[in-house]
C-alpha cells in the first residue's frame, strides 16, 4: 500500500471525511473534515435525510460536484480531540467499505502527529483481503485499496516524514500474522510455517538487516530434551520444530525475548475437542505468528532493540503415538510435568521455549504470547486480551504500549492460592489445576519456568486472535493480527 501525506486534496477523487453526533434527545450531526474547509449545510441536509447517525463503523457514500465521491465515516460522539483509536477504526472502516477503488483520500481531524499516524495506520489495516484458497471465485471480491492520501497541515513537517513508512510496515506485518492464522492446517504445519517465516526474514533483508534464523528439527528437539514440544508433536505426521529469530542492531538499548505459542492445529489430542468450532483451531499458532512478525517489523523500523524470538511449533493430533493422559514428560531444563490433559498443550511447548529463551544473558524482559485458554474468552470476551506478570513495571509499560496501539489488553492477577492446584504426586507439577480461574492457573504454570528475577509478561490472546463475527473498524473476519502492534509499540517506547 502506498501512503502519502499532503496539505492539499486534489478534487475529482474519492474523499473520506468524518461524521460525529452531538448530545441531546435529537443529537445533531457534525461533519469533521480536519484541516479541509467544506460547505457543510447542504451536505448535512442530505445526510439527515439518509438517516445518518455518525456512529462508529457507519460509512455513508454520497455524490458530490467537487469530488468523485464523498464518503462519511463514523467517529462517534463529537469531541474536541478524538481518541486515536476512534480515528484508526474510522479510517479502517472506510477503507474496507471502499474496496474496489485504487486510491482514496482522507481528511479527518488530525490536531497532532499521533492522530495523523492513527489515520494512516487504520487505513492500511483496513485494506486486507485473504483469497489465497479461492478457486473459480477468486477475483470476485473487490480488491483492497492500494493508495491512501492523508490530508493534514503536518504534511511537510519533518516529524511526520516517517509516518507513511511506519504505517506501511505495521500493515505489512499485521497482514503476515493474519495470513498465517487464516491458512488452513492442510497447508500450514510446523515445517511450512518455518518456510513462510524464512521467506519473510529474507524479504526483510536477512542478515543485512541484523536478522538471523535457526531451526531445531524433531530429532534435535528429542536429543536435546525439549520434552514439551516433542510430547505435543509426537502424535502428528507433521513433526514439530523450534524456530528462533534473532534481531541484533549495531547499538542496542534493550534486549527482549519474545515467545509465541505455535500449535498449527489443535484437535485436543487424546482429550479430543468437540467438533463444533474446531475449524477455528487453525488459529492456535496466532502467538507464534505475532512474535515473528513483530520481530521483523522491529527490524524493518531499525529500532535499537535486540529481540530474541522463539516459536515452538507442533500439531496436536490424535494417534497411537500421541501423549496420553497421565503421561509424564520432562521439560527442557529438567522439570517434569504430569500431562493430565493433552488439550492443555500450549503451556507445554511454551515451557520448553521459555526455559531456552531464559538462557540468553542480559535480557531486560521476556514476553510470551499465546492463544492459551478458553477461560480467557469467558473472562474477557472476544476482543480483550489478558496480561499476567511477575513485574508490575513491565505490565504497566506493556499496557501503555497496547493502549497507544489501539489493542485491548487487561491486567489479570496470578493468585498464589491457585498454585497448589498444580501440584502432582508423581511429577514436579501437573499441566492443569483448579478449573475455576483456568486462565490464571495457566499463567502460574508458565511462571514456573521463568528465570528468577527476570521481568516476564504473559499475554493470553485466545479470543481476540480470531474474529468469528463480522468485520469491524480495521479488523477483518478471521485472523486479526492481535499483539503484533502492541509488541512493536512496546519496543518503540523502550527506545525513548
Amino acid at each position: 500500500m502506498k501512503v502519502t501525506l499532503v496539505d492539499d486534496v486534489a478534487s475529482k477523487g474519492i474523499l473520506v471525511i468524518g461524521l460525529a453526533f452531538g448530545e441531546g434527545k435529537k443529537p445533531p450531526l457534525v461533519i469533521e473534515s480536519g484541516d479541509l474547509v467544506l460547505e457543510t449545510k447542504p451536505i448535512l441536509d442530505s445526510l439527515k435525510a439518509m438517516g445518518a447517525t455518525g456512529k462508529a463503523d457507519e460509512v455513508i457514500k454520497i455524490p458530490s460536484s467537487g469530488f468523485q465521491l464523498l464518503v462519511f465515516t463514523g467517529l462517534g460522539k463529537v469531541s474536541r480531540k478524538y481518541p486515536h483509536e476512534a480515528l484508526r477504526r474510522a479510517s479502517g472502516s472506510a477503507t474496507r467499505a471502499l474496496a474496489g477503488n485504487d486510491a482514496i483520500a482522507f481528511s479527518l481531524p488530525t490536531p497532532d502527529l499521533q492522530s495523523v499516524s492513527a489515520v494512516a495506520e487504520g487505513a492500511v489495516l483496513g485494506a486486507y483481503l485473504f483469497e489465497e484458497f479461492k478457486g473459480k471465485t477468486k477475483g470476485e471480491q473487490n480488491s483492497p485499496v492500494t493508495s491512501v492520501t492523508v490530508h493534514t497541515s503536518f504534511a511537510k513537517s519533518p516529524e511526520a516524514k516517517s509516518i507513511p513508512s511506519r504505517a506501511k510496515i505495521i500493515g505489512e506485518y499485521t497482514d503476515l500474522v493474519r495470513n498465517l492464522v487464516n491458512t488452513p492446517a492442510s497447508h500450514l504445519h510446523p515445517i511450512s510455517f518455518v518456510d513462510a517465516i524464512k521467506k519473510a526474514v529474507a524479504d526483510a533483508g536477512g542478515e543485512k538487516s541484523g536478522l538471523k534464523i535457526s531451526i531445531l528439527n524433531e530429532k534435535q528437539l528429542k536429543t536435546q530434551g525439549f520434552g514439551g514440544i516433542t510430547g505435543v508433536g509426537q502424535g502428528s505426521a507433521n513433526p514439530p520444530r523450534l524456530l528462533h529469530i534473532s534481531y541484533t542492531p549495531k547499538k542496542a538499548k534493550k534486549k527482549f525475548a519474545f515467545i509465541g505459542k505455535g500449535i498449527t492445529f489443535d484437535t485436543g489430542g487424546l482429550n479430543l475437542k468437540p467438533g463444533l468450532g474446531m475449524e477455528a483451531m487453525k488459529s492456535d499458532m496466532g502467538g507464534a505468528a505475532a512474535i515473528c512478525a513483530a520481530t521483523l517489523a522491529i527490524a524493518s523500523l531499525k529500532l535499537p532493540i535486540t529481540i530474541q524470538a522463539w516459536a515452538p511449533l507442533a500439531e496436536n493430533m490424535v494417534s497411537d503415538t500421541a501423549t496420553r493422559p497421565g503421561d509424564i514428560i520432562t521439560i527442557f531444563g529438567g522439570k517434569t510435568v504430569e500431562v493430565l490433559n493433552p488439550d492443555a498443550e500450549g503451556r507445554l511447548v511454551l515451557a520448553d521455549a521459555i526455559v531456552k529463551a531464559g538462557e540468553e544473558s542480559g535480557l531486560d524482559a521476556m514476553i510470551d504470547v499465546a492463544t492459551l485458554t478458553g477461560a480467557q474468552v469467558i473472562a474477557l470476551g472476544t476482543r480483550t486480551s489478558a496480561v499476567m506478570t511477575n513485574d508490575e513495571a513491565l505490565s504497566t509499560a506493556f499496557l501503555a504500549a497496547a493502549s497507544e496501539s489501539g489493542e485491548l489488553f487487561w491486567p489479570m492477577p496470578l493468585p498464589e492460592e491457585l498454585r497448589a492446584s498444580l501440584d502432582s504426586p508423581v511429577a514436579d507439577l501437573a499441566n492443569i489445576g483448579e478449573r475455576m480461574g483456568g486462565m490464571l492457573v495457566a499463567g502460574l504454570f508458565l511462571r514456573e519456568f521463568v528465570p528468577n528475577q527476570l521481568p516476564w509478561a504473559h499475554l493470553d490472546i485466545a479470543g481476540p486472535a480470531y474474529n468469528e463475527t463480522g468485520a469491524f473498524g480495521y479488523t477483518p473476519t478471521g485472523g486479526t493480527g492481535v499483539a503484533m502492534r502492541s509488541l512493536v509499540r512496546f519496543a518503540e517506547n523502550a527506545c525513548k
